[in-house]
């Protein structure tokens, strides 16, 4: 299975591609996908469509993994990260890509042990679990790479404990 976790940002998204088995992780690609600041609205939105659009069509994804619905007090900064989130959504769609949301706490748990593990904590965790040195990557590609494998987790368990969430 090919998961694309992504970490979703107007500036900034953060992708992680990871091919899962069921005992074994590997992660494929990774990085940001960055707007700059001059840009308008549309054209981030643009520019995170397409980037996710060839990330699928690069990597033959099975199914994505993002943050679940954001609830921020600047409401503001929260449409512009729904924006995003729609965009990135739409550009799966498209290709008839699940995906699928997970919370903070639980890509923290998943990916770095426990619910309250700071992004240093899942970074450290995720360059052992992945044999690969994270230290020049930034936080928005970790993060997206914990998402990946917090979907992992999720879909390649069985069990009364674990269920795949719905797609959303």
């Amino acid at each position: 299975m090919i998961i694309l976790g992504i970490d979703t940002a107007l500036r900034c998204t953060g992708y992680g591609v990871l091919r899962a088995e069921q005992d074994s992780f590997e992660a494929v690609d990774c990085g940001v996908i960055k707007n700059h600041k001059d840009l308008s609205h549309t054209q981030c939105l643009l520019r995170l469509s397409r980037g996710v659009k060839e990330l699928v069509k690069t990597f033959k994804i099975d199914a994505a993994a993002i943050e679940g619905a954001f609830f921020g007090k600047n409401v503001k900064t929260t449409m512009i990260l729904g924006y995003a989130r729609g965009a990135v959504m739409t550009a799966l769609a498209e290709y008839g890509i699940p995906v699928y949301a997970y919370s903070p706490k639980e890509v923290k748990a998943s990916a770095g042990g426990i619910g309250t593990a700071s992004k240093f904590q899942v970074a450290a965790i995720l360059s052992s679990l992945l044999n690969m040195d994270v230290s020049k990557l930034e936080y928005d590609a970790t993060d997206a790479l914990g998402l990946a494998i917090c979907h992992a987790n999720k879909a390649l368990r069985s069990g009364n404990e674990y269920t795949l969430p719905k797609p959303i």
